[in-house]
């Protein structure tokens, strides 16, 4: 059954046998995994984190692929090797979707598979690490998402509670070149995914590898070691001071960008009168010139900023 990719929910269906390895290689995934596939499309990908043993959950949106999934992956649904579930990754809370033991797998009946793949399930958790006393989630998260939703995708896995341990995404080269800061200058965007992780572009993907061929060329983008450790405070506990930090650094960073011809001390002006602080006071402690603009800081020279903001 041939399925036409829908223009309106970004589909490209990636045929790269070579990018698709790449994707699996550089999320280092293994049998004893649990992997996270967004919009896993005629399942390419799926097949590949299958083949390694891993344990895969598949978030598609599109109705018409759910027929198609189901019968391509019949054997490892029945295994309870994946679980494939129809609804908008956007929409559904990640703690009903992974499960935390073996004996937690989705119901075996008719109707509770029904309600698992309408994301209505309860009692299932995130399956975490014992040794790690941070309860970081140890799923990964691989996939080639529809880039209209880039952003969102960042934001609700690096900035919600459940993290995955890994990210892998086919995003546009442009975004990923972006987020490494290539050209050696910062942006929001590119301290966001900083502040929670290690961001590497692996690969670049030739737009004449997706079908139907998209406007623009893509790459594969690896963000490892996900954590909320930059906004801890120096004990290293998390605690509801954290979540202020967090909140802080982001309100602070987005004034110092608000206005990209003007110089950073000059966007932060209004920010550190209203805290009383004395902004070239701090900028000369902290050895940053005066005529430094926002993309001229590191992450490090942001959280001191912050941090005496």
């Amino acid at each position: 059954m041939e399925i036409k990719a829908k223009k309106s929910l970004g589909q490209n269906f990636l045929k790269s046998k070579k990018a698709l390895e790449e994707m699996v290689r550089a999320g280092n995934v293994s049998k004893d995994d649990i992997v996270l596939e967004i919009g896993p499309g005629e399942g390419a990908l799926t097949e590949k984190l299958l083949e390694i043993g891993a344990k895969v959950i598949a978030v598609e949106k599109d109705n018409r692929l759910i027929e198609l999934l189901n019968e391509k992956f019949s054997k490892e649904i029945q295994n309870n090797q994946f679980t494939l579930i129809h609804g908008d990754i956007l929409d559904i809370d990640l703690k009903n979707i992974i499960v935390k033991n073996p004996e937690d797998s989705p119901p075996s009946d008719k109707a509770g598979r029904q309600n698992y793949q309408k994301g209505e399930t309860s009692g299932f958790s995130l399956k975490t690490n014992p040794s790690n006393t941070s309860g970081q989630a140890t799923y990964k998260l691989i996939a080639n998402i529809p880039y209209y939703i880039t952003g969102l995708i960042f934001r609700k896995f690096l900035e919600g509670a459940i993290q995955p341990s890994k990210l892998v995404l086919m995003v546009q080269k442009e975004i990923a070149d972006r987020i490494i800061a290539r050209d050696g200058k910062e942006s929001i965007l590119s301290l966001s995914v900083k502040a929670y992780g290690k961001p590497k572009k692996i690969m670049k993907v030739d737009k004449e590898n997706f079908s139907p061929k998209p406007k623009v060329d893509s790459a594969i983008l690896l963000i490892d070691d996900i954590s909320k450790d930059f906004f801890l405070n120096e004990d290293k506990f998390a605690s509801e001071e954290t979540k202020m930090q967090e909140k802080n650094f982001f309100e602070v960073l987005k004034a110092g960008f608000a206005h990209k011809r003007k110089v950073l001390i000059s966007n932060l002006k209004e920010i550190a009168e209203s805290r009383g602080k004395n902004l070239p006071q701090i900028f000369s402690s902290l050895k940053i010139p005066e005529k430094s603009r926002a993309e001229d800081l590191k992450l490090e020279n942001w959280k001191d900023l912050v941090k005496l903001l």
